[in-house]
Order: structure tokens, then C-alpha cells, then sequence
């Protein structure tokens, strides 16, 4: 008999070679190692040319619209232009911080940011507490300077809502109503009610614009915004007639020439201003309308000072200047990486193009004085520090786009 057959063993396997790493990363992997700080783009290098073009413009013309001003308040030429330089100084540590900074950052800051600037829009109507001008009380004195929580609203009112929104966007792209107006709608009627205690109708109009912006651009339906709008019209309206130097003052701007001696006095300087100025200026520095003839000629008429002594081409470059910043906005908006940096992208955008609007239809005669400022371009501390931080969110939002898709290799 033979020996039973033994079977043979398999050879050991030989254990799985480690995967060698890969000598260079992917396209969608580099673009996210990128995107953490931030990638140059054609809308930031073309917002960083308009900021810094309009924040030379701004510290001139201020000091050009002031020097006549400063000299008679405070006995020196140079006072009010310190105070700005001093103020721009400030915030264009902001401005880069902000725009080196990945802009989500924001989402854990929303809600600390927004309860500080309500706190202080509390605070600084409580007589004693807060600095009465010319009958308003609209700012808190922090040592030698003035801080004014409306302008912070500017920026932490839709920086709120864009963060809220952006959390329920599944349920806004199904048409939740509910979602979009709460508390959207208690939140703005809240910062309403404590900015006209100041009182302060035009800026309590501009915040309630700017969240509606929000609002809208987080899929508010049409009908809803147009009725928004109508219910604002009739509050403005009950707000003008309520009080005895909003009558005057509207009346002033339907017919300024009959109240060239009172309320018209300022919008008709400004038209003279305006009509000195011609197509090329009458030379910068040389203007008339700033020795004590336009009120305020360099907070919210310095446009008036712009046209006068820059001309209309000036002033045309001016506005142009605001449409290559609207435009370099909008584009950062749509090509935002989330809806967060595309609601705050598009909310800031608009908050600078209605303000400026406002103010230049104020000189033009388009619209009733309002106050309000030119941004980056109006002298005033608050209003140039939170804007120039609203300015470096938009630049960090505009340097994190949306990652591009990978096609892959041999595909159309």
C-alpha cells in the first residue's frame, strides 16, 4: 500500500505593500489647503484697489471740506483731519485682519456682536449716559472719541440674520416662511424702535433696508418685500409728520428755494457748490462752499465739496468708484463658497451702495437731507472703523470662493 497523498500548503502571502503617499496632492485637495487662507482673486484684487483709492480720497477731500471748519471750532486747521487719520488708523488693522481671516469666523461672533451693539444702542439713549448733539443722543464718549452704536448695527444686524438663515437654508430652499421671518422680523423691529429713540429715522429705515436685504436675498417672495416696502413707506410717513423739523424739512426739500433761509438753506449751498465746480472743478483745496456756506460740508455734503472743487468729473469718478465696488460685491456673493458668506457678502454690498446712494441723492437734491454719510469718504470715526471691518469681511468672502469641480481626466 502507498502512503496517503499530503496535501501541499499555499506559501505565505506576502503582507500589502503600504500605499506609497501620494508626491502631490490632488486638485480639490490643494484648492482646500488653499482655501484656509484665503486665495487672491480677481474680485479681492479689485476690491483692495477701490478701498484703498476711495481711502485717499476720502483722508483728502476731509481735509480739504474741514480745514476751515477746524480752524474755527478748535483754533487748528489740522484738528478734525487728525481725528480721521487717527480713526483710519484704527481700523485698517480691522480691514486686514478681517480680510486675512476666513470669514466663518464671523458665524461663532454673530451673536456676541449683535448683543454688544444692542446693549449699547440701550445704553446710549439713558439721559446722562449717552452725548446729546443738536438734540440727538446718538453717542457714548470712550475717552477723547465718540462711539455710535448705529454703525455697528450696520454690520451686526445682518451679520446675525445672514448666520441664522444660513442654518436653516434646507428648510428656506422649501419655502419655509416661518423660518425666514423668525426672528428676523422681532430683531428688526427691536433695533427700530430703540434707533428712533435717539431719534433716528433715516438710520433706523437704513438698518431695517439693510436686514431686509438679508431677507430677500434668503428667498423672501416679491410680493412679501413690495409689501415690506409699503408698510415702511407709511411708517416713514407717520415718522415725518410726527415730528415738527421732519415736516419742515421734507417741505424744504419739495420746494428748497422757498426755504433757502431755514430748512432749504443746506441742499441750496450744495446746489451752488455744485454749479461752481463746472465739468472740471475749480481746483482742489479751492472751494468756497467749505468756508461756512455748507453746513456739514465734511460729513454728509462733502459730495457737494467733491463737485465743486474736483468738478463733474470728479464726482463721476467718485460714483464710479462705488459701482466697481458694488460690482466686485455682488460677484463675491454668487461665487461665495456658502450662504452664510453669500447672504453676508450681498447684505454688506448693498449696505454701502444704499448708504451711499442715500447721501448723494441727499446732495442732489433726489432725496430729503438725511445725515446720513458717504462711506470711506465722510469724515466720522464710527461710521469709517465699522465700515472699513465690513469691507474686510467682504474681501476675506471674496478670497474663499466656492471650490471649483474636478472634471476627471478623459471626461467632458
Amino acid at each position: 500500500m502507498s502512503a496517503p497523498a499530503t496535501r501541499r500548503r499555499p506559501p505565505p502571502r506576502k503582507p500589502a505593500r503600504a500605499a506609497r503617499p501620494a508626491a502631490r496632492p490632488g486638485m480639490g485637495q490643494a484648492w482646500r489647503e488653499l482655501s484656509r487662507s484665503g486665495v487672491p482673486t480677481r474680485e479681492s484684487f479689485l476690491l483692495t484697489a477701490t478701498i484703498l483709492v476711495l481711502t485717499v480720497v476720502g483722508l483728502v477731500m476731509t481735509f480739504s471740506a474741514s480745514f476751515v471748519a477746524s480752524a474755527a471750532e478748535t483754533g487748528g486747521a489740522f484738528d478734525i483731519f487728525k481725528r480721521q487719520l487717527t480713526w483710519c488708523i484704527l481700523g485698517a488693522p480691522l480691514l486686514v485682519g478681517a480680510a486675512r481671516a476666513d470669514y466663518r469666523v464671523w458665524r461663532r461672533l454673530a451673536g456676541p456682536l449683535l448683543a454688544v451693539s444692542l446693549l449699547a444702542a440701550v445704553v446710549v439713549v439713558i439721559p446722562g449716559v449717552g452725548v446729546s448733539v443738536n438734540g440727538a443722543r446718538r453717542w457714548i464718549e470712550l475717552g477723547p472719541m465718540r462711539f455710535q452704536p448705529t454703525e455697528l448695527l450696520k454690520l451686526s444686524v445682518p451679520m446675525y440674520l445672514a448666520h441664522v438663515l444660513a442654518g436653516r437654508w434646507t428648510r428656506l430652499r422649501e419655502g419655509d416662511l416661518a423660518a425666514l421671518l423668525f426672528p428676523a422680523l422681532p430683531l428688526l423691529a427691536v433695533v427700530g424702535v430703540l434707533v428712533m429713540l435717539e431719534p433716528d429715522l433715516e438710520t433706523a429705515a437704513l438698518i431695517v433696508a439693510i436686514g431686509g436685504m438679508v431677507l430677500y436675498l434668503a428667498g423672501l417672495p416679491a410680493r412679501m418685500l413690495g409689501a415690506g416696502l409699503g408698510a415702511g413707506l407709511v411708517l416713514g410717513t407717520a415718522g415725518i409728520l410726527m415730528e415738527d423739523f421732519r415736516r419742515q424739512r421734507f417741505a424744504a426739500w419739495l420746494n428748497p428755494m422757498g426755504h433757502a433761509d431755514t430748512f432749504g438753506f443746506q441742499t441750496v449751498q450744495g446746489f451752488i457748490a455744485l454749479g461752481n465746480g463746472g465739468l472740471t472743478g475749480v481746483g482742489l483745496g479751492q472751494g468756497r462752499g467749505k468756508w461756512l456756506y455748507v453746513p456739514n460740508a465734511h460729513t454728509d455734503f462733502i459730495f457737494a465739496i467733491i463737485g465743486e472743487e474736483l468738478g463733474l468729473f470728479g464726482a463721476l469718478f467718485v460714483l464710479a468708484l462705488f459701482v466697481t465696488l458694488a460690482v466686485a460685491g455682488v460677484r463675491a456673493a454668487r461665487q461665495a463658497a456658502d450662504p452664510f458668506g453669500r447672504l453676508l457678502a450681498g447684505a454688506i454690498t448693498g449696505w454701502l451702495m444704499l448708504q451711499a446712494g442715500i447721501n448723494i441723492g441727499s446732495v442732489l437734491g433726489l432725496l430729503p437731507v438725511t445725515g446720513v454719510t458717504l462711506p470711506m469718504v465722510s469724515f466720522g470715526g464710527s461710521s469709517l472703523v465699522f465700515t472699513m471691518l465690513g469691507l474686510g469681511i467682504l474681501l476675506s468672502i471674496a478670497r474663499h470662493p466656492a471650490e471649483p469641480a474636478v472634471v476627471p481626466v478623459g471626461r467632458p
